[in-house]
């Protein structure tokens, strides 16, 4: 499995971020081929101290290639174009393949 992860610093307007994420940019998010799942959160905590980030995105998908592909697609474009529209306080994203563990 693969998972991109988008990271969200607080925005200058947290209700606007919150209220267009949920009922605009998510709907772009779902259409999205190749996607296995999706989670988010806007409760996100620090174990010391404030937390670095407001909300959190994950997706999952087969490999790397199929996260590409998803990406690369009229959905992922019109996605990443969007994020202009309500994450005033900037994004990062980072993706990476899973390892599981067992114990």
């Amino acid at each position: 499995m693969h998972k991109l992860v988008v990271l969200y610093p607080k925005p200058a307007d947290p209700d606007h971020f919150r209220d267009y994420y949920v009922n605009n940019h998510l709907p772009l998010v779902m259409n999205w081929p190749g996607l296995l799942a999706w989670r988010y959160s806007f409760d996100v905590a620090a174990t010391n101290g404030e937390p670095s980030y407001f909300a959190v995105f994950e997706a999952d998908f087969t490999d790397a290639a199929a996260m590409a592909a998803a990406r690369a697609s009229s959905h992922g474009q019109r996605a990443a174009a969007d994020v202009v529209n309500y994450a005033t306080g900037g994004v990062v994203v980072i993706d990476y393949p899973v390892q599981d563990g067992t114990s």
